[in-house]
């Protein structure tokens, strides 16, 4: 098989995976932007939110300014493949995506706050791509992390899919599931945005408002 697979922009098989490795990527140490510890555990109350977007650069910024989130990370999740490498990931073979952890108190920043700002941040129908990047690795998803978030989820997607479709815009493409296991980027990738200002970022929105 080519270590490429059948395609950057095909969904590989868990047998067709990558095998990865046992050894986890270290933790991250501390945020460059909102100076709290990247690693759990976290302060009592928090939630957790995930999300792909596209590049996880840019859509790691999208949620610092935000209030009550608390701290913010990257990763891949959705996948297969056991704590994969970033080179590993870009080849297609692991099934992951590229997704933002947000830390954030939900006494502060509901769920629907975040979900409006991810159907806003990008461009959810676009499948395994983002504007110009191409590849599962960028597709949108969802990670919910418990009944309510799911049911949010579905309920904001046919919110957004109304007014898109009114708009012109094909269907969704955002597939929304449980949050398996989440594996750190490597450290270079956290907060790149922040420590590169003129970086690339290939995020896109669609211009549409959601209200929830």
């Amino acid at each position: 098989m080519s270590l490429f697979g059948p395609g950057k922009t095909v969904m590989v098989s868990e047998a067709e995976a990558l095998p990865g490795r046992a050894a986890a990527m270290a933790a991250p140490g501390r945020h460059v932007v909102l100076g709290a510890a990247m690693a759990p555990p976290f302060p009592d109350g928090m939630a957790v939110a995930v999300f792909g977007m596209g590049c996880f650069w840019g859509a790691e910024r999208l949620f610092w300014p935000m209030p009550g989130v608390h701290v913010t990370s990257v990763g891949y999740a959705g996948g297969f493949t056991p704590n994969p490498t970033y080179d590993e990931v870009c080849t297609a073979r692991t099934g992951h995506a590229e997704v933002v952890m947000v830390v954030y108190d939900p006494a502060v920043t509901g769920y629907e706050a975040l979900l409006r700002r991810f159907w806003e941040g990008h461009n959810p129908t676009q499948g395994m791509r983002q504007g110009n990047d191409i590849g599962t690795q960028y597709r949108s998803v969802i990670l919910v992390t418990s009944p309510e978030q799911e049911r949010l989820a579905g309920e904001t997607l046919a919110l957004y899919q109304e007014r898109l479709s009114r708009s012109g815009f094909g269907a969704i493409t955002t597939r929304i599931a449980a949050l398996g296991p989440y594996y750190w980027a490597e450290p270079y990738h956290q907060q790149y945005l922040a420590r590169n200002p003129g970086g690339y970022c290939g995020l896109g929105g669609t211009g549409i408002r959601l209200t929830v």
